[in-house]
């Protein structure tokens, strides 16, 4: 048994004061539900793919498991959700990178190929509009993680053939276009002359460059690179997670207004709340030192997650969180430049309460009319803003 530092008490103490925000209901208003139905949805981050290739669910019917499913879809008015294409930063470097980012777009194509009245593929901001009057949920996709590439822009044609429509250029470890934020290592000091080359190729392609994970060097020169507006397609804040590099901070804000970019919230607890994410932090440096202490393979450091969380439950952020988030974004920037880039089948169990899987936009929504956000504003923030980015690349791509 463990002692309790004095950290995990504090986090315990304060788990226990935001119980009461847990067991809070929501409830989406008529008006809420009409126009999260009614109108375009954009998530541009769900991953759906990389859950499927760790067990094969279909998601075209009511699954037990994940957050995604077709009949939680329809209930949360999601109509175009993009489908991640995951690669673990550890494949960089190597053909079966390449090889699994292809076989996980194959899997999106059989999702549509089994319920061809319910999904369909969309390579176009065109295609999203008009798959929505068909009552289709459009799958566009976007890869995770630019490690496929391997250093070739004959890949990045292939996988713009395929239906990649942006690119984050790296995941959790410095790669060959881009430095992680993730990553202690900085060998680029931002992106790789061949990350440089890419953005440009990109532009010209029509792929959304996407600067969520990537170091702050790398998000500014990818900026003052792209001749189009980039993409955070799963980004929070930090300034409600000081000292967490993953999110943005308010001068890369201000920098991608500029840009005329777009930052797309990611709802996890640990990327929008400063407790979660003090919790979090806490739980991975006593593991940590347990593994120093005992190894890595002792039964002490296997067990050691499960009993901690058992004895110090996650402080779920709320609804209200996430709308912090969002509010952030439009005082420094403007309602043009923020979105919805969820994580939902990406962070686990941490997701918000309120915001449990994708049949929860409309408590969203219900959130963003009771902080006084017109219809049209809401319009923006579900997929309008994303559609104008995407509109961007695709005119400047057919001049090029």
């Amino acid at each position: 048994m463990f002692k309790k530092s004095s950290i995990s008490l504090l986090i315990a103490t304060l788990f226990i004061g935001s119980a009461v925000a847990m067991e809070k209901t929501y409830h989406a208003s008529e008006k809420a539900l009409k126009l999260t139905y009614e109108n375009i949805l954009i998530d541009t981050h769900i991953d759906v793919p990389f859950r499927l290739e760790k067990k094969w669910e279909d998601v075209t019917q009511a699954t037990e498991n994940g957050d995604f499913d077709y009949p939680r879809a329809k209930k949360g008015g999601l109509n175009a959700p993009f489908m991640s294409i995951y690669i673990p930063a550890s494949l960089d470097k190597s053909a079966e990178s390449t090889a699994l980012a292809d076989k996980l777009i194959d899997y999106v194509e059989a999702i549509v190929g089994r319920a061809p009245d319910k999904f369909a593929i969309a390579k176009s901001a065109d295609d999203v509009e008009k798959q929505f009057k068909q009552g289709l949920i459009s799958l566009p996709m976007g890869m995770e993680n630019g490690s496929p590439i391997q250093g070739s822009i004959d890949n990045l044609k292939h996988f713009y053939a395929r239906g990649i429509r942006y690119i984050t250029l790296a995941h959790s470890m410095s790669n060959h276009i881009a430095d992680s934020s993730y990553d202690l290592r900085r060998q680029w000091k931002g992106l790789s002359p061949f990350g440089k080359e890419l953005v440009v190729e990109m532009n010209n392609l029509g792929i959304m460059v996407d600067i969520s994970h990537v170091s702050d060097d790398a998000f500014y020169q990818a900026v003052e690179i792209s001749k189009v507006p980039v993409i955070a397609s799963h980004s929070s804040l930090r300034a409600y997670t000081p000292g967490f590099e993953r999110n943005m901070s308010d001068e890369m804000i201000k920098a991608l207004g500029a840009n005329g970019g777009v930052i797309q919230i990611n709802f996890g607890s640990t990327f929008v709340s400063k407790i979660a994410r003090s919790w979090s932090d806490t739980l991975s440096n006593k593991r940590k030192e347990l593994e120093e202490k005992e190894g890595k393979d002792s039964e002490l450091a296997k067990g050691f997650a499960k009993q901690y969380v058992d004895k110090n439950p996650m402080p779920f952020a709320t609804v209200d969180t996430v709308l912090d988030h969002i509010d952030h974004v439009v005082k420094l920037i403007g309602i043009d430049h923020v979105g919805i880039g969820s994580d939902y089948d990406g962070v686990g169990d941490s997701l918000p309460v309120g915001l449990k899987d994708v049949s929860s936009y409309p408590n969203l929504v219900q959130g963003l009319l009771d902080r006084g956000y017109s219809e049209k504003d809401i319009v923006k923030i579900l997929g309008g803003n994303l559609l104008r980015v995407w509109r961007a690349t695709e005119e400047y791509a057919a001049k090029h």
